[in-house]
């Protein structure tokens, strides 16, 4: 005998069915080295410019000589219980890797696996409409894509992008000197985890709803600035996370003016009530030790350094001289909260990657 289809009023919350949800569904970054650091692969191409040495943002492969492929993936399990506003968030956080290495999307293909026995066949495509309607903004079509029947619902996307092999914008490229700029504020896993608490107001909703489904466009033409150096995006492993994969790539040191670093209006105040992701620990764990906070700062800050950020924003490296330009660059495309937050130094000598004060 068939089972019944489900229907929309009958289904549970959709952040009820994961474990995990945005880019807190990250493995762990001490877990996710020791699973790859046995793994060998065939010689890398020298078409190949940027590759897993790094933990870049996405491969880029030159095409000619004016023209690189950007690929990229990325999927997780829901964040929010909207289904159209999942979809939004999801698409918005895997186009998001296009933007930080200085490219602009072409495509995207995408990647469903659902519940079907548990979510209606309305949900699902409400789901893929959010998702198509980011697309649609980013002018890319989705042409393509894979489903599988899951028991936990994931969304998201293959997205492509091209960029000038000149313009590419890598995560290790910090010289010292740099000074840091971020396009976001952060608190993203923050909210999630007041949200699936039921702690979340209508104002912290729509600031959460705000940040996560807002592309990071600026990204060519930050590429364009002779005085940007380096690139990323901050997500799944935090700002602290992020900003260590820049120091290493470059043999740096990064340090963070605590002061100067956005947070979403709110979110101090519930980490401080317990509202912190698994993720964050997790994160915590795997890369503390490199971690030396200034006098002051207390398991709160921590908490918010490691925060899981979904669709979080872009990091730039870059000279003195560009920090007004650079700004320049994120309030012409409407991030007004974009911050200088800190400098690279060179590389300390007991093995800190990170130092905030």
């Amino acid at each position: 005998m068939n089972a019944p289809i489900p229907t929309a009023a009958a289904q549970p919350r959709l952040t009820s069915l994961s474990h995990g949800g945005g880019c807190g569904c990250k493995i762990a970054p001490g877990v996710l080295s020791d699973i790859l650091k046995g793994s060998t692969g065939m010689p890398m191409p020298q078409e190949l410019l940027v590759g897993i040495e790094t933990a870049d943002d996405a491969a880029v492969y030159r095409l000619n000589d004016e023209q690189a492929l950007i690929a990229t993936t990325d999927f997780f399990m829901p964040i929010v219980d909207d289904p159209y506003e999942f979809g939004r968030i999801a698409a918005t956080n895997a186009i998001s890797d296009v933007y930080a290495m200085g490219g602009t999307p072409i495509m995207a293909l995408a990647l469903v696996g659902m519940p079907i026995s548990v979510l209606s066949t309305e949900t699902i495509g409400r789901i893929l409409q959010g998702g198509q309607d980011v697309c649609r903004a980013a002018g890319i079509p989705i042409a393509g894509g894979h489903t599988i029947d899951s028991v936990e619902p994931i969304y998201g996307l293959v997205a492509m992008g091209l960029v000038h092999p000149a313009r590419i914008k890598r995560n290790a490229d910090a010289q010292t000197g740099d000074r840091l700029v971020l396009g976001k504020p952060l608190g993203v896993g923050v909210l999630s985890a007041a949200l699936k608490k039921e702690r979340l107001d209508a104002a912290g909703y729509a600031a959460m709803m705000d940040t996560t489904t807002r592309l990071n466009t600026p990204g060519p033409d930050l590429a364009r600035l002779p005085g940007v150096h380096a690139l990323t995006d901050v997500t799944g492993f935090g700002l602290a996370g992020h900003a260590m994969e820049m120091a290493r790539g470059a043999n740096k040191t990064v340090r963070l003016d605590w002061s100067r670093v956005p947070l979403i209006p709110g979110v101090r105040e519930l980490a401080g009530a317990g509202m912190v992701t698994g993720a964050s620990g997790r994160n915590w764990a795997a890369y503390g030790h490199e971690v030396r906070l200034g006098a002051g700062l207390q398991s709160v800050e921590q908490a918010l350094l490691s925060d899981p950020q979904t669709s979080g924003g872009l990091l730039v490296a870059c000279d003195a001289a560009s920090v007004d330009e650079v700004l320049a660059t994120f309030r012409r495309h409407g991030f007004e909260q974009a911050a200088e937050i800190g400098e690279v130094l060179d590389a300390s000598g007991d093995g800190a990657r990170l130092r905030v004060d």
